[in-house]
């Protein structure tokens, strides 16, 4: 059994890692007998939660990772609430839309998300050639399929066209494959958690949590549907993990999703598992030095405690957090948990926060996700956990899908279910479309800040060029649409690959 994934053996991880390289290199003539190669690891059930291990691990890659210290200054960093600073060149071009194919950071993401896939690939295929029981065996491909559409879900909402890899390559035409259309990474996604769903467990034993549940999938899947734009497809799925037998909910307190005594809780549908073991730095790479943690905290906080201020939240996101007040004439909680500005008392990390400069003419800092009721982040090494998918996220999005159906009337609940959790006045029946869908929009931005989805969510609504242009981001005359919808495909990929074809303005 896979420990709780927080605790998973390293050496595992390091035993995939070598494997990963077998079908690339040439055979020496004089080979190691107690050597790892494809043929003599795949052999128990240790070797496939090994497998497994090794693919959960790609998705927290310090440099590639979608959830690690790269992949989510990525994923927020062309956002129109968030700004990069010009100190990591790679990171300052992709928030800025003055990226080229050669940038580093979307190369890295690219080549980590088919790290992931290989990997899951091979339990997939590998798997079924070992002796266990057979319902164990389903289960353990499940799950590797959870993880292969996870990584494609992300690469194609980067990247549109992708080669479709549903094998272990086993000679130099295996490697080179095609882009397919989107609309095929799409179904391959929709297939890999259809079967995920009817599969996977309900939940694990305590030892291993954080692997990925029936809930996981079911929840991935209408979002899929939703990006897809399938509403009813989407409404459907996202129905379902609000009944029983799902328990999940909204926390009351809007900021303990972000906070380590309280991850995997109740809100939570899967979360990147974040620790301090292992080695002494996230850095190190896939080796015994490596820590199970990350940096991301590291990143964003500012000088005096430690950190590398990468990162600051835009005058936009303040500003859109003061839009309503609460019911106590407050400022939202959202607003106190994902920032910190200079307001009567403020403190961050122990220390007022009118000792703090902001920089760049910025009102604010990041809270979220910060360990800011330390004294700094000299550890440098976080165990907050990166959430994947959280249950405000179902609500906003089945809500996002029933409007789209012309059924209004019954996104309302959906979407005061957040807002009552932020201690806001409930929304009354009768707005029209155009401003509950307004509504839906501005509960997402201020929902999920720093979690990933802002960009990815103006893109679906047609609204890149209409939200990012009209704030205070730096670049934003860089902007250029459809071209900077989506990553191109690395240089270095077109360099190896004959057959890949650079994405279209690129």
């Amino acid at each position: 059994m896979i420990r709780g994934i927080k605790n998973k053996n390293i050496l595992a991880t390091l035993l995939l890692f070598l494997v990963l390289f077998v079908g690339c290199t040439k055979k020496l003539e004089l080979e190691n007998p107690n050597s790892l190669t494809n043929e003599n690891f795949w052999k128990t059930e240790g070797d496939v939660l090994s497998g497994l291990a090794a693919t959960y691990k790609v998705f927290k890659d310090i440099n590639g990772g979608f959830f690690g210290v790269r992949g989510v200054e990525l994923t927020n960093g062309r956002g129109d609430d968030f700004f990069i600073r010009n100190d990591v060149q790679a990171l300052y071009q992709l928030s800025t839309f003055t990226n080229n194919p050669t940038t580093q950071t979307p190369r890295d993401i690219y080549a980590t998300g088919f790290k992931a896939i290989f990997r899951a690939n091979q339990v997939i295929e590998n798997t079924p050639k070992i002796e266990m029981d057979e319902a164990k065996k389903s289960t353990l491909i499940a799950e590797a399929k959870f993880l292969r559409a996870l990584s494609y879900f992300h690469l194609v909402i980067n990247f549109g066209s992708l080669p479709v890899i549903t094998i272990v390559p086993q000679n130099r035409e295996d490697y080179f494959v095609s882009a397919s259309p989107e609309e095929d990474i799409w179904n391959l996604i929709v297939s890999d958690l259809s079967e995920a769903k009817e599969i996977l467990p309900l939940e694990y034993p305590s030892e291993s949590v954080g692997r990925a549940t029936k809930g996981a999938a079911i929840g991935m899947l209408g979002k899929a549907y939703l990006y897809m734009e399938r509403w009813t497809d989407a409404e459907r799925e996202l129905d379902i993990v609000t009944k029983a037998p799902f328990s999940y909910d909204l926390l009351a307190d809007y900021e303990h999703n972000f906070m380590a005594e309280f991850d995997n809780n109740k809100e939570s549908l899967f979360e990147i598992q974040m620790q301090n073991v292992g080695g002494p730095s996230p850095w190190a790479g896939e080796n015994a030095n490596e820590s199970q943690g990350t940096t991301v905290a590291q990143e964003f906080a500012p000088a005096e405690v430690a950190g590398w201020f990468e990162a600051f939240p835009t005058n936009k996101i303040f500003e859109a957090f003061q839009q309503e007040k609460t019911i106590d004439n407050d400022f939202d909680p959202r607003m106190y948990a994902s920032l910190v500005w200079n307001y009567p008392n403020a403190m961050y990390y122990n220390k007022p926060f009118s000792t703090f400069k902001p920089q760049f003419g910025f009102h604010s800092m990041i809270r979220k996700y910060q360990n800011w009721r330390q004294n700094d982040e000299g550890i440098f090494i976080s165990e907050i956990n990166e959430k994947v998918l959280r249950f405000a996220d179902i609500l906003l999005m089945r809500a996002e899908a029933l409007i789209n159906l012309n059924r209004s009337a019954e996104a309302y609940p959906l979407i005061n279910r957040v807002r009552q959790r932020a201690n806001l006045k409930p929304l009354t029946d009768g707005m029209t479309d155009a401003a509950l869908k307004n509504e839906l929009i501005h509960q997402r931005m201020i929902e999920f800040f720093r979690e990933g989805l802002r960009f990815y969510d103006l893109k679906r609504w047609g609204l890149i060029e209409q939200e990012i242009k009209n704030s205070d981001k730096e670049g934003r005359q860089f902007l250029t649409l459809p071209k900077h919808a989506y990553f191109p495909i690395p240089q270095h990929e077109l360099n190896t690959n004959p057959n890949m074809t650079q994405n279209p303005n690129w």
